[in-house]
């Protein structure tokens, strides 16, 4: 289901989410690190510059951030560099919250596909992606990361 405006929709992150996003970041990726034996982008991600350069959104919670969204408009795709939901919050939907704002986002930029890549070593995540709809496209080898690049073709009328 496509999120409706209301109250529980993510908000644009500003400038003084940062710190916020960072802490985040390390929250939900560093479980990974010994898996993947190295260290996840988002958790090395310069979050001031990517609320400037980009669409960084945040559900709140509380005082602090319960989940973000980094998206990035290529020409031809909108590209989701990160979602990351607090540890605490995971399993209650937050993150297939932000994949749906993604698809909006999407769609209101007149966009026909959203683009993501995952670590190969992060199988939940894949199939978690592949649940939304997602296809696995091809691997490769960036740095000390192997990762899957994975595609979601949006379908149906969009926005003039």
């Amino acid at each position: 289901m496509a999120p409706t405006a209301d109250s529980h929709d993510p908000e644009r992150a500003g400038p003084g989410d940062a710190g916020g996003l960072t802490e985040l970041a390390r929250r939900a990726y560093e479980g990974f690190i010994p898996i993947m034996k190295a260290v996840p982008l988002p958790m090395t991600a310069d979050y001031a510059a990517l609320i400037n350069d980009a669409e960084v959104w945040v559900i709140r919670s509380g005082d602090g951030i319960a989940a973000s969204l980094v998206l990035v408009a290529e020409g031809d795709h909108l590209m989701i560099e990160s979602i990351a939901v607090d540890p605490g919050h995971q399993g209650s939907g937050l993150g297939r919250r932000m994949l749906d704002w993604a698809h909006l986002r999407a769609r209101q930029m007149n966009m026909p596909e959203i683009r993501l890549y995952t670590n190969v070593f992060m199988p939940e995540n894949r199939a978690w992606y592949k649940r939304a709809g997602y296809t696995e496209t091809h691997q490769e080898q960036r740095g000390d990361k192997r990762i899957v690049h994975m595609c979601f073709k949006l379908q149906g009328p969009r926005p003039s």
